[in-house]
């Protein structure tokens, strides 16, 4: 089927090279959405909605913790649910009825992230009891550094790529919401599984810093080489 003029990358749109498993199944879906969003909803909106998705994580941590009651925590598969909504459709539905704001919208978006990435994270240390508590200082600093990573590929390429490989955000709010899930029916279950996936992050992170300090090698290398053939140039014109 043919995209029509809004369903097309819109000029002067942040790049951004998606490399996650499940593209394949979100990007129709996030277009499917733009489609059927009702007029009166705001890209604005869909950013509150995202927000109040994230506060829910904490707060079904908070209620499960405190009423000794694991089937409080399905609010949480709930909030990643609305977040990814918010978080994922904001900037595309600007995009897709050619209303975007490309710099606010980036950086109102990555002021977000990092609001999720901190209620998230509390939500777990709430409910985690020691000495799995220091799990959530890692997982909050790896997670943390793969977005810094992803800025720094950024500036070297000028191309937004926030998925360091086959596991982006969409596929770790998955992973975290079939841990919770478990964890309503296995206790406990959220301690091995929130070390297991903080390890595997970590193990990302390397490769991908290890990536992108070899990206910015060859940019030196190239913007080194064109600045000798623009002195070359000058001085031959010159003589």
């Amino acid at each position: 089927m043919a995209l029509n003029s809004n369903d097309k990358k819109q000029k002067g749109s942040i790049e951004r090279d998606r490399r996650n498993i499940l593209r394949h199944i979100e990007q129709p879906t996030l277009l499917f959405l733009c489609r059927i969003v009702p007029s009166f909803v705001t890209s604005n909106m869909l950013t509150v909605f995202g927000l109040l998705g994230s506060l829910l994580v904490p707060t079904a941590f908070y209620l499960a913790h405190t009423h000794q009651n694991r089937n409080y925590l399905f609010i949480a598969i709930l909030g990643f649910a609305i977040q990814w909504f918010g978080d994922s459709l904001d900037g595309r539905l600007a995009y897709y009825r050619n209303i975007p704001r490309k710099w606010f919208g980036f950086s109102l978006d990555m002021i977000m992230d990092w609001m999720a990435l901190i209620m998230m994270s509390f939500g777990f240390y709430i409910y985690l009891e020691e000495p799995y508590k220091i799990t959530v200082f890692f997982f909050a600093t790896f997670y943390a550094w793969a977005m810094i990573v992803a800025l720094l590929k950024y500036k070297i390429t000028d191309q937004y790529i926030i998925d360091p490989g086959p596991v982006g955000p969409t596929e770790v709010r998955v992973i975290l919401c079939l841990i919770i899930l478990a964890e309503v029916y296995f206790a406990g279950t959220i301690k091995t599984f929130a070390m297991i996936v903080t390890g595997v992050i970590m193990v990302i992170d390397i490769i991908d810093t290890v990536k992108t300090i070899k990206l910015g090698d060859e940019r030196d290398k190239r913007e080194k080489e064109e600045k000798r053939k623009n002195e070359e140039i000058k001085n031959a014109v010159h003589n």
